[in-house]
């Protein structure tokens, strides 16, 4: 049962437990956000069962004691399992912790290594999944603003073999990858390395065992205090890299600004501002 989360192994074992235990359990589940802020005898008095029962429990479901059970939610949360594992936020600690992430993001060395490849490509292709599709979204909506041929896959209902089929020498591919990747993430990025082109991969850390498929490797913390991910540091790592392409580019980057501005005018697609 070590694979399965703390539910599963409950429903796997219900059949199995006595009434007592069954009331221990179904306490445990419906104070699984919070569980880590109580101790295991709050909990036995919360289900009205003796310490004993809750500790039998605890072994039934393949726990040595109930730090092992801490544990395994803090392995969940660190997966990427949106999952509460202490009291009320603390919403200072958590306004500081994105600080730091943002600061740990975008002072990355490799940040300027991959302006360079994103800015000196024939084309760029920016791919997410998931999660990571606003953010390789957001990157592509803000790098067609400063050069030609930027595209996003996949696009609904599409799959990428068309869009590598294109790729070659001379190309970019920034491969947006955070937690709860899908499970073929892995090929892609090999099969897009294999075209030839720079492989440039956004990710948490957990997207570390995938860097060697990339010629730049962007480390990106998303995991605070909160029960879910925060792509505040990400969404500032995009700023940083079409700032810095634009920049790269210089006039010309400057002047399709210019056109695309014109463009939105003529066709009246964006509220005018005075």
């Amino acid at each position: 049962m070590n694979g399965l989360r703390i539910d599963e192994r409950i429903a796997r074992c219900h059949p199995a437990l006595t009434a007592q235990e069954r009331r221990a359990a179904e306490t445990l589940l419906e104070h699984l956000d919070d569980l880590a802020t109580y101790r295991a005898a709050e909990l036995a008095a919360l289900a009205g069962v003796s310490k004993a029962t809750m500790s039998r429990l605890f072994r039934s479901l393949g726990f040595s004691d109930f730090d092992e059970v801490r544990d395994h939610l803090r392995s969940l949360r660190t997966a990427g399992e949106p999952r509460r594992v202490g009291g009320p936020p603390d919403l200072a600690a958590h306004v500081s912790g994105e600080a730091t992430a943002v600061a740990t993001a975008v002072l990355e060395p490799a940040v300027a290594e991959a302006v360079a490849v994103l800015g000196d490509a024939r084309q760029v292709l920016v791919v997410g999944w998931r999660n990571s599709h606003p953010v390789a979204l957001h990157l592509r909506e803000q790098l067609v603003q400063a050069r030609p041929r930027v595209h996003l896959a996949p696009v609904p209902g599409q799959v990428l073999g068309e869009e590598l089929a294109d790729l070659g020498r001379g190309d970019a591919v920034l491969a947006v990858g955070f937690r709860r990747r899908p499970a073929g993430f892995a090929g892609f990025l090999a099969t897009a390395a294999a075209t030839g082109a720079d492989v440039v991969l956004l990710g948490d850390p957990t997207a570390a065992g995938h860097s060697g498929a990339a010629r730049v490797w962007l480390p990106c913390p998303v995991q605070g205090t909160l029960a879910y991910d925060s792509y505040a540091a990400a969404m500032s790592v995009v700023a940083v890299l079409a700032d810095g392409v634009l920049a790269r580019v210089g006039r010309a980057g400057r002047d399709r600004i210019s056109a695309i501005s014109d463009t939105y005018s003529r066709l009246g697609e964006v509220e005018e501002w005075t």
